[in-house]
């Protein structure tokens, strides 16, 4: 049992509030997205918060979150969420295909997001590929998914939405790769590192005791592998600073409103 200062954890500390909640609280605390925003041009960071640059939200986006819910919640909050199928065409008994017009307004009709029966199919090989991994499956057991804490860190107002947390293990964060040959590659390339590293300092806020990480990532492509990565307290520490670093320098950018992109110097180009 992991335990913090004031003993063993509990999820007594979590909120619990719908994604869309969480989302719209964004103008008023840091996220760990909105950090890593800043970390790759601050001026993309500030068109972002004025709402210049809107999130883009693409067929893969869809099916990574509808596997979080499947995964993480189980099925019964996945049919609350999410509509399968489409409408069948009377004349071939085919379904219509996602690009119809039909298909359009049967979405809109569901009054929630939408997956075709080939995304569902997909979904759930994902999900099994979770199922089939003992150390996953461990780290799965006991906890709750996507808590909510909000806490005030390096001077901001910061809030994180754990995708599962294990009072025994620690923080669990699930990531869907196409191939696990490479995640850790895509891990740096997308800074997952600083934002598990960010999710473990603004809740060590709350509990007084900095967790264990941990990552599942699993593939979208056959066989669907899964796999299972202890992240090193060396590698959480330097990611820790960083994001430290890069928040001292966003209190300085909303001080002088002065927002650069971060290629403003002459740079030396050398390729051996």
């Amino acid at each position: 049992m992991v335990t913090s200062a004031n003993g063993p954890i509990t999820g007594s500390f979590l909120i619990r509030e719908a994604a869309k909640v969480y989302h719209s609280r964004a103008g008023e605390h840091l996220s760990s997205h909105l950090l890593t925003a800043f970390r790759r041009c601050p001026l993309f960071y500030r068109r972002k918060r004025c709402g210049l640059i809107p999130d883009e939200d693409r067929p893969a986006y869809l099916v990574g979150r509808a596997a979080h819910t499947v995964i993480l919640e189980g099925k019964e909050a996945f049919r609350r969420t999410y509509a399968v199928g489409g409408p069948v065409n009377p004349k071939t008994r085919r379904p219509y295909g996602s690009n119809t017009k039909a298909w359009a307004q049967w979405a809109e009709d569901q009054g929630k997001d939408v997956l075709t029966n080939e995304q569902h199919n997909l979904v759930i090989r994902m999900a099994i590929g979770v199922k089939l991994h003992e150390y996953a499956q461990e780290l799965l057991s006991d906890g709750t998914a996507e808590g909510v804490v909000r806490a005030e860190y390096c001077g901001k107002q910061c809030q994180i939405r754990l995708d599962w947390l294990n009072p025994h293990s620690g923080i669990v964060d699930l990531k869907t790769t196409d191939d696990l040959q490479w995640f850790e590659a895509d891990a740096k390339r997308y800074g997952y590192l600083h934002q598990v590293a960010f999710y473990r300092a603004v809740l060590a806020q709350v509990i007084g005791v900095a967790m264990p990480v941990f990552f599942i990532a699993v593939e979208k492509k056959d066989p669907h592998r899964a796999g299972v990565w202890k992240v090193s307290e060396d590698s959480l520490a330097s990611a820790q600073r960083e994001n430290e670093a890069a928040i001292d320098r966003l209190r300085r950018c909303e001080e002088t409103d002065v927002w650069e992109t971060g290629f403003e110097e002459m740079r030396s180009f050398d390729y051996v």
